[in-house]
């Protein structure tokens, strides 16, 4: 299974052409960011003491969302490529079970999204420390750290349950350029919640990039929000408006994110096998008749 995994690992890192489009999505985000919303954001925002980084942060912990979403994907996008290709016939022959082959794509498509989050997050903070002056603190990157291997392994999860349903190449090629065009929009990097109706914010909540996408606002800006905002509802106003904190009949702390985070990874992974387990079943009774 090891051997599998190095293999998807330099199959994406070899191709740059595939490293490109599977950040695209990400970048999409923030270079809409930087030209087209940025100014108005903080002209919106102008009262609050260094709003330009703020805002900076804010499309940070975004961006990093759609990248596990986009970067996982790319790498599930392999799997049907293999099968299509008859390679994954060809796996189905060793003595790796079909369990294994297909929990090293998962894998690798977990340790790419981490990787590649934190590259982003790397760029990201190098052109708004040039731009901006940007800096946030060393004891922060443990928790970013964590943050983006929470966001690669829901991300795996979520993909793969649609990633099983799908087997002809054009077919996730398709889902790839709706998946990369709306993940921004879904995870809220676009368009801050405030500003979108209220049927908008409740596909957003149901989203799970977004809880991903609230874990890194909160721990980017949490400590810069307690000390701007004086009144607890003055807080609570902008974290709900900005999406920093989701709203489910009062707003998520930073622990019940990832409880939420837990319960869906542990859902997905139930369903995968599930599905597994009944493909597994039709096709001994296939066999048998």
């Amino acid at each position: 299974m090891l051997a599998l995994c190095q293999r998807n690992f330099l199959l994406y890192f070899k191709n740059k052409t595939s490293i490109f489009f599977s950040l695209f999505g990400a970048m999409i985000s923030f270079i809409l960011f930087v030209i087209f919303l940025k100014q108005n954001m903080v002209e919106e925002w102008h009262q609050m003491p260094n709003a330009t980084k703020m805002m900076d942060l804010w499309l940070i912990g975004g961006t990093l969302s759609v990248t596990a979403i986009t970067t996982t994907l790319s790498i599930l996008a392999r799997m049907i490529l293999d099968e299509s290709r008859g390679v994954l016939k060809d796996f189905y022959l060793t003595d790796t079970s079909i369990f294994k082959i297909k929990l090293s794509y998962m894998l690798s498509a977990a340790v790419i999204g981490w990787v590649m989050q934190l590259i982003m997050l790397g760029l990201m903070l190098a052109y708004f420390a040039l731009a901006d002056g940007l800096a946030i603190p060393w004891s922060k990157f443990m928790t970013l750290v964590l943050i983006a291997l929470a966001g690669a392994l829901l991300a795996v999860a979520v993909n793969m349950i649609f990633g099983q349903f799908i087997h002809r190449v054009e077919t996730m090629s398709a889902f790839e350029s709706i998946i990369g065009a709306a993940a921004g929009f879904l995870v809220g990097t676009y368009i801050p919640m405030g500003a979108l109706p209220q049927f908008a914010q409740t596909v957003i909540k149901f989203t799970p990039g977004a809880y991903v996408s609230a874990l890194y606002r909160q721990a980017l800006m949490g400590k810069q929000i307690d000390s701007l905002f004086a009144g607890n509802h003055q807080k609570s106003v902008f974290n709900q408006s900005m999406g920093i904190q989701l709203d489910w009949n009062g707003l998520l702390s930073f622990n019940q994110t990832y409880l939420i985070i837990t319960v869906i990874f542990i859902a997905g992974i139930l369903c995968i096998f599930v599905t597994e387990l009944t493909k597994k079943y039709r096709g001994t009774i296939t066999l048998i008749k």
